[in-house]
């Protein structure tokens, strides 16, 4: 039992995306090699173009490499068929993206409560989990408000919350401050350093040096290959 959890959540290796042949091939992962453990909170860096959303795409199982292996909470992704593998998806992975990817004229409530309804719980659990999440990212006064009523970081935040309700191994966020001004993103980033306080897996993927700088960990890349990956003393709020 230990050693399950001692496995990384996120463990890559020899990750090569390739598009193309011969001398018109382009390589958007060059042999990335990445491990990332229970507890961590790391940010991956890089301009555009580095590999940075291609290597997203592989870790939340959207993509798969050309070559490599990778095994998420110790499931080996590439062997899964699509079934098998929206189903491990749903229920390891937490997505937060740029776009917020709310359901219009839908509730907050009925926003977070939709993946649990996908995984087949029951109405009165999925509403339980659904306000419990809400209460944690600080709106459990906003449950009846669509996404016209809120603000950009509320709407952030209802999105934080729906990836929490399905107590995901890997919460993995995808540029999560880009459509946010400076206080929404600074009061979004606390709420991260709450959720990986309380024991969470956190992975950002980022451009943004402050928001990396949050981060206990900054993997950088470019042209497709990790450059420097270093633990540092974070930030503070």
């Amino acid at each position: 039992m230990q050693q399950l959890l001692d496995a990384p959540i996120i463990d890559v290796r020899g990750a090569v995306k390739q598009y193309g042949a011969g001398d018109a091939s382009i390589f958007a992962l060059d042999g990335v090699d990445l491990q990332v453990h229970r507890g961590e909170y790391v940010a991956i860096m890089g301009p555009s173009g580095s590999g940075k959303s291609t290597l997203m795409n592989i870790i939340g199982a959207l993509d798969n490499m050309t070559t490599g292996k990778y095994f998420l909470d110790g499931i080996e992704i590439d062997t899964l068929d699509e079934n098998a593998l929206a189903l491990v998806r749903g229920r390891k992975i937490g997505f937060i993206f740029q776009s917020f990817n709310l359901i219009p004229r839908t509730t907050a409530l009925a926003n977070v409560e939709l993946p649990l309804a996908y995984q087949g719980i029951k109405g009165k659990e999925r509403r339980e989990r659904a306000l419990a999440a809400l209460n944690v990212v600080g709106l459990g006064d906003r449950i009846s408000h669509e996404p016209t009523e809120l603000s950009g970081g509320q709407q952030q935040r209802v999105a934080v919350a729906r990836a929490l309700s399905t107590r995901p191994a890997l919460l993995l966020a995808d540029e999560p401050t880009g459509a946010l001004d400076s206080k929404s993103t600074h009061d979004l980033l606390d709420l991260f350093d709450q959720i990986n306080a309380a024991g969470r897996t956190v992975v950002v993927i980022t451009h943004e040096d402050d928001v990396a700088a949050r981060a206990k960990r900054i993997v950088r890349m470019r042209d497709g290959k990790i450059i420097s990956d270093t633990s540092h003393k974070k930030v503070s709020a």
